[in-house]
């Protein structure tokens, strides 16, 4: 099984996989954080981006969903510090760039990287409104998540 280490390491595994792959990937690091997120609307959008075999129409009312609900929260990220809030609109965040359309990538884009990025943000926000030092570390998990992935497809 692969063990990715650090964040290169993990930008490269996922800049590998195909786009497939890196939707999957991105959801499963996606519910990693899913807690963090109460509107239904996420949850079924997130489980489309974790499901290998889900349909291109499931995709697309997936992404629409996500990105509704994430433009909407965008919003309530600037008032008066609602960590939760801040940290439900970057879960959304995070799913929406898993399920982001092909025809809106660019080459350099990568689905799961951003939805790496923002599932990060979202665990940052939770750690501010608990008011604890400790860092759980996201980045740690997310290699973890990816190495396990690569484990099951190789067998």
């Amino acid at each position: 099984m692969t063990q990715i280490a650090n964040d290169k390491e993990l930008r490269q595994t996922l800049d590998s996989l195909p786009l497939s792959d890196q939707r999957t990937v991105g959801g499963l690091m996606v519910n990693n954080v899913l807690k963090l997120a109460k509107d239904a609307r996420i949850t079924r959008a997130a489980q489309v981006a974790m499901n290998p075999n889900r349909q291109d129409a499931e995709l697309e009312t997936a992404y629409r969903d996500a990105k509704a609900f994430s433009v909407n929260s965008y919003t309530a990220c600037g008032r008066d510090a609602d960590w939760l809030a801040q940290a439900e609109h970057f879960v959304a965040a995070a799913t929406t760039a898993c399920l982001l359309p092909e025809d809106q990538l660019s080459g350099a884009d990568n689905p799961a990287w951003r939805a790496a990025m923002q599932a990060r943000m979202a665990k940052n926000c939770e750690m501010i409104e608990s008011g604890e030092g400790a860092v759980d570390n996201e980045a740690a998990r997310q290699y973890a998540i990816v190495s396990e992935f690569l484990g099951r497809k190789s067998t």
